[in-house]
Protein backbone atom coordinates (compact mmCIF):
# COMPACT_ATOMS: atom_id res chain seq x y z
CA UNK A 1 0.00 0.00 0.00
CA UNK A 2 3.00 2.32 0.41
CA UNK A 3 3.39 2.72 -3.34
CA UNK A 4 -0.32 3.49 -3.77
CA UNK A 5 -0.47 5.97 -0.88
CA UNK A 6 2.75 7.72 -1.90
CA UNK A 7 1.54 7.97 -5.50
CA UNK A 8 -1.80 9.38 -4.32
CA UNK A 9 -0.17 12.05 -2.18
CA UNK A 10 2.23 13.10 -4.94
CA UNK A 11 -0.64 13.10 -7.45
CA UNK A 12 -2.61 15.49 -5.21
CA UNK A 13 0.50 17.61 -4.71
CA UNK A 14 0.95 17.95 -8.49
CA UNK A 15 -2.70 18.95 -8.94
CA UNK A 16 -2.49 21.55 -6.17
CA UNK A 17 0.64 22.97 -7.76
CA UNK A 18 -1.19 23.22 -11.09
CA UNK A 19 -4.25 24.86 -9.51
CA UNK A 20 -2.03 27.48 -7.89
CA UNK A 21 -0.64 28.31 -11.33
CA UNK A 22 -3.72 28.23 -13.61
CA UNK A 23 -1.90 30.17 -16.33
CA UNK A 24 -0.32 26.85 -17.36
CA UNK A 25 -3.77 25.38 -17.94
CA UNK A 26 -4.80 28.46 -19.91
CA UNK A 27 -1.83 28.35 -22.26
CA UNK A 28 -2.14 24.58 -22.69
CA UNK A 29 -5.76 24.98 -23.80
CA UNK A 30 -5.39 28.26 -25.69
CA UNK A 31 -4.03 26.81 -28.92
CA UNK A 32 -6.44 23.82 -29.19
CA UNK A 33 -9.41 26.09 -28.49
CA UNK A 34 -8.26 28.57 -31.16
CA UNK A 35 -8.02 25.65 -33.59
CA UNK A 36 -11.48 24.46 -32.56
CA UNK A 37 -13.31 27.77 -32.65
CA UNK A 38 -11.51 29.49 -35.54
CA UNK A 39 -9.64 26.93 -37.63
CA UNK A 40 -12.63 24.63 -38.10
CA UNK A 41 -14.80 27.59 -39.11
CA UNK A 42 -12.20 29.06 -41.45
CA UNK A 43 -11.90 25.77 -43.33
CA UNK A 44 -15.53 24.69 -42.99
CA UNK A 45 -15.97 24.64 -46.78
CA UNK A 46 -12.82 22.58 -47.18
CA UNK A 47 -14.81 19.43 -46.38
CA UNK A 48 -17.07 20.10 -49.38
CA UNK A 49 -14.25 19.31 -51.80
CA UNK A 50 -15.50 16.31 -53.81
CA UNK A 51 -13.88 12.99 -52.92
CA UNK A 52 -11.52 14.46 -50.34
CA UNK A 53 -13.46 13.96 -47.10
CA UNK A 54 -16.00 11.25 -46.16
CA UNK A 55 -19.42 12.09 -47.58
CA UNK A 56 -21.61 14.14 -45.25
CA UNK A 57 -18.81 14.81 -42.75
CA UNK A 58 -18.22 18.43 -41.72
CA UNK A 59 -14.74 19.77 -41.19
CA UNK A 60 -15.58 20.28 -37.52
CA UNK A 61 -16.40 16.58 -37.17
CA UNK A 62 -13.24 15.60 -39.03
CA UNK A 63 -10.80 17.95 -37.27
CA UNK A 64 -12.00 17.72 -33.65
CA UNK A 65 -10.33 14.31 -33.04
CA UNK A 66 -7.08 15.80 -34.32
CA UNK A 67 -7.44 18.81 -32.02
CA UNK A 68 -7.99 16.47 -29.07
CA UNK A 69 -4.77 14.61 -29.88
CA UNK A 70 -2.95 17.90 -30.46
CA UNK A 71 -3.90 18.97 -26.95
CA UNK A 72 -2.82 15.64 -25.46
CA UNK A 73 0.49 15.76 -27.33
CA UNK A 74 1.40 19.37 -26.54
CA UNK A 75 0.32 19.11 -22.88
CA UNK A 76 2.32 15.92 -22.39
CA UNK A 77 5.46 17.54 -23.77
CA UNK A 78 5.29 20.15 -20.99
CA UNK A 79 5.63 17.53 -18.24
CA UNK A 80 9.40 17.71 -18.11
CA UNK A 81 9.34 21.29 -16.84
CA UNK A 82 7.80 20.09 -13.57
CA UNK A 83 10.62 17.66 -12.84
CA UNK A 84 13.17 20.36 -13.72
CA UNK A 85 11.44 22.67 -11.25
CA UNK A 86 11.55 20.00 -8.53
CA UNK A 87 15.27 19.45 -9.15
CA UNK A 88 16.21 23.13 -9.25
CA UNK A 89 14.21 24.06 -6.14
CA UNK A 90 15.65 21.15 -4.17
CA UNK A 91 12.26 19.50 -3.63
CA UNK A 92 13.35 16.26 -5.29
CA UNK A 93 16.42 16.06 -3.07
CA UNK A 94 14.23 16.57 0.01
CA UNK A 95 11.94 13.73 -1.08
CA UNK A 96 14.89 11.41 -1.56
CA UNK A 97 15.86 11.63 2.11
CA UNK A 98 12.35 10.50 3.13
CA UNK A 99 11.02 6.92 2.96
CA UNK A 100 8.78 7.82 0.01
CA UNK A 101 8.70 5.21 -2.76
CA UNK A 102 11.01 6.23 -5.60
CA UNK A 103 8.59 4.74 -8.13
CA UNK A 104 5.76 6.84 -6.68
CA UNK A 105 7.67 10.05 -7.46
CA UNK A 106 7.35 9.31 -11.16
CA UNK A 107 3.89 7.71 -10.99
CA UNK A 108 2.46 10.69 -9.12
CA UNK A 109 3.74 13.02 -11.83
CA UNK A 110 2.57 10.82 -14.72
CA UNK A 111 -0.92 10.19 -13.33
CA UNK A 112 -1.36 13.92 -12.69
CA UNK A 113 -0.39 14.63 -16.31
CA UNK A 114 -2.85 12.02 -17.59
CA UNK A 115 -5.59 13.49 -15.40
CA UNK A 116 -4.86 17.00 -16.66
CA UNK A 117 -5.03 15.87 -20.28
CA UNK A 118 -8.34 14.12 -19.57
CA UNK A 119 -9.89 17.24 -18.00
CA UNK A 120 -8.66 19.40 -20.88
CA UNK A 121 -10.10 16.89 -23.37
CA UNK A 122 -13.48 17.04 -21.65
CA UNK A 123 -13.46 20.84 -21.94
CA UNK A 124 -12.63 20.63 -25.66
CA UNK A 125 -15.36 18.03 -26.27
CA UNK A 126 -17.96 20.17 -24.44
CA UNK A 127 -17.00 23.22 -26.52
CA UNK A 128 -17.06 21.13 -29.70
CA UNK A 129 -20.55 19.86 -28.85
CA UNK A 130 -21.66 23.46 -28.34
CA UNK A 131 -20.76 24.32 -31.95
CA UNK A 132 -22.17 21.17 -33.56
CA UNK A 133 -19.81 18.26 -32.96
CA UNK A 134 -21.07 14.86 -31.76
CA UNK A 135 -19.64 11.41 -31.07
CA UNK A 136 -21.50 8.74 -33.04
CA UNK A 137 -20.69 5.97 -30.53
CA UNK A 138 -22.28 7.87 -27.64
CA UNK A 139 -21.14 7.95 -24.03
CA UNK A 140 -19.10 4.75 -24.28
CA UNK A 141 -17.34 6.21 -27.29
CA UNK A 142 -16.54 9.42 -25.38
CA UNK A 143 -15.09 7.40 -22.49
CA UNK A 144 -13.00 5.36 -24.93
CA UNK A 145 -11.79 8.55 -26.63
CA UNK A 146 -10.77 10.05 -23.28
CA UNK A 147 -8.92 6.83 -22.41
CA UNK A 148 -7.00 6.84 -25.71
CA UNK A 149 -6.08 10.53 -25.41
CA UNK A 150 -4.97 10.08 -21.77
CA UNK A 151 -2.92 6.98 -22.68
CA UNK A 152 -1.41 8.89 -25.60
CA UNK A 153 -0.50 11.81 -23.32
CA UNK A 154 0.96 9.45 -20.74
CA UNK A 155 3.21 7.83 -23.35
CA UNK A 156 4.52 11.16 -24.65
CA UNK A 157 5.02 12.51 -21.13
CA UNK A 158 7.89 10.06 -20.92
CA UNK A 159 9.81 11.96 -23.60
CA UNK A 160 9.39 15.27 -21.81
CA UNK A 161 10.32 13.82 -18.42
CA UNK A 162 13.37 12.11 -19.91
CA UNK A 163 14.46 15.42 -21.48
CA UNK A 164 13.94 17.21 -18.18
CA UNK A 165 15.96 14.64 -16.27
CA UNK A 166 18.71 14.62 -18.88
CA UNK A 167 19.07 18.37 -19.50
CA UNK A 168 17.67 19.82 -16.24
CA UNK A 169 16.64 22.84 -18.31
CA UNK A 170 13.03 23.99 -18.70
CA UNK A 171 14.00 26.09 -21.72
CA UNK A 172 15.45 23.05 -23.49
CA UNK A 173 12.32 21.02 -22.76
CA UNK A 174 10.08 23.78 -24.15
CA UNK A 175 12.31 24.25 -27.18
CA UNK A 176 12.39 20.58 -28.14
CA UNK A 177 8.65 20.25 -27.43
CA UNK A 178 7.91 23.10 -29.82
CA UNK A 179 10.27 21.62 -32.41
CA UNK A 180 8.41 18.28 -32.28
CA UNK A 181 4.82 19.47 -31.97
CA UNK A 182 4.00 21.18 -35.24
CA UNK A 183 5.87 18.94 -37.71
CA UNK A 184 4.32 15.80 -36.21
CA UNK A 185 0.88 17.43 -36.06
CA UNK A 186 0.81 18.71 -39.63
CA UNK A 187 2.38 15.54 -41.06
CA UNK A 188 -0.43 13.44 -39.63
CA UNK A 189 -4.11 12.92 -40.44
CA UNK A 190 -5.11 15.30 -37.64
CA UNK A 191 -6.40 18.09 -39.85
CA UNK A 192 -6.55 16.72 -43.41
CA UNK A 193 -6.97 13.29 -45.01
CA UNK A 194 -3.83 11.49 -46.07
CA UNK A 195 -4.93 11.67 -49.71
CA UNK A 196 -4.72 15.49 -49.59
CA UNK A 197 -1.02 15.46 -48.70
CA UNK A 198 2.01 15.44 -51.01
CA UNK A 199 3.39 11.96 -51.66
CA UNK A 200 6.40 12.31 -49.33
CA UNK A 201 4.17 13.62 -46.53
CA UNK A 202 1.79 10.67 -47.00
CA UNK A 203 4.72 8.36 -46.35
CA UNK A 204 5.54 10.20 -43.11
CA UNK A 205 1.89 10.27 -42.08
CA UNK A 206 1.50 6.52 -42.52
CA UNK A 207 4.08 5.90 -39.76
CA UNK A 208 3.32 8.97 -37.65
CA UNK A 209 2.08 7.85 -34.18
CA UNK A 210 -0.35 10.79 -34.07
CA UNK A 211 -2.07 9.47 -37.20
CA UNK A 212 -2.72 6.10 -35.57
CA UNK A 213 -4.25 7.71 -32.48
CA UNK A 214 -6.28 10.26 -34.47
CA UNK A 215 -7.68 7.59 -36.76
CA UNK A 216 -8.88 5.58 -33.76
CA UNK A 217 -10.56 8.59 -32.16
CA UNK A 218 -12.09 9.63 -35.48
CA UNK A 219 -13.46 6.12 -36.04
CA UNK A 220 -15.39 6.43 -32.78
CA UNK A 221 -16.62 9.94 -33.63
CA UNK A 222 -17.93 9.63 -37.17
CA UNK A 223 -21.11 7.67 -37.96
CA UNK A 224 -20.65 4.26 -39.65
CA UNK A 225 -16.90 4.69 -39.44
CA UNK A 226 -15.91 2.47 -36.51
CA UNK A 227 -12.99 0.09 -37.09
CA UNK A 228 -11.76 -2.18 -34.30
CA UNK A 229 -8.55 -2.68 -36.29
CA UNK A 230 -7.72 1.05 -36.15
CA UNK A 231 -8.39 1.15 -32.40
CA UNK A 232 -6.20 -1.89 -31.72
CA UNK A 233 -3.44 -0.49 -33.95
CA UNK A 234 -3.55 2.80 -32.03
CA UNK A 235 -3.38 1.06 -28.66
CA UNK A 236 -0.45 -1.06 -29.87
CA UNK A 237 1.49 1.94 -31.20
CA UNK A 238 0.86 4.00 -28.06
CA UNK A 239 1.87 1.06 -25.85
CA UNK A 240 5.11 0.73 -27.83
CA UNK A 241 5.87 4.43 -27.40
CA UNK A 242 5.08 4.22 -23.68
CA UNK A 243 7.40 1.24 -23.27
CA UNK A 244 10.31 3.14 -24.85
CA UNK A 245 9.72 6.60 -23.36
CA UNK A 246 8.83 5.51 -19.85
CA UNK A 247 11.68 3.02 -19.87
CA UNK A 248 14.09 5.84 -20.72
CA UNK A 249 12.53 8.03 -18.04
CA UNK A 250 12.87 5.29 -15.43
CA UNK A 251 16.52 4.74 -16.37
CA UNK A 252 17.42 8.43 -16.17
CA UNK A 253 15.48 8.85 -12.94
CA UNK A 254 17.41 6.02 -11.33
CA UNK A 255 20.64 7.77 -12.34
CA UNK A 256 19.43 11.03 -10.79
CA UNK A 257 18.35 9.49 -7.47
CA UNK A 258 21.54 7.45 -7.17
Amino acid sequence: MTLFNDTRHLFVRSLKKLIRNPILIFFSLFQPIIFLLLFTQLFSKFAQAPGLFPAGVSYLAYATPGILLQNGFSSALQSGTSIVDDINTGFLQKMLVTPVSRTAILLGRLTADAFRVTVQSIIIIVLAYAIGFSVATGLLGILAILAIVAFFGLAWSGISLALGLRTRSAETVFGIAGFLSFPLLFMSTSLVPQSAMPAWMQSVSSVNPISFAVNAVRDMSLPNYFSAGDVLAAVGVIAGIALVTLGATSYLFRKVVS
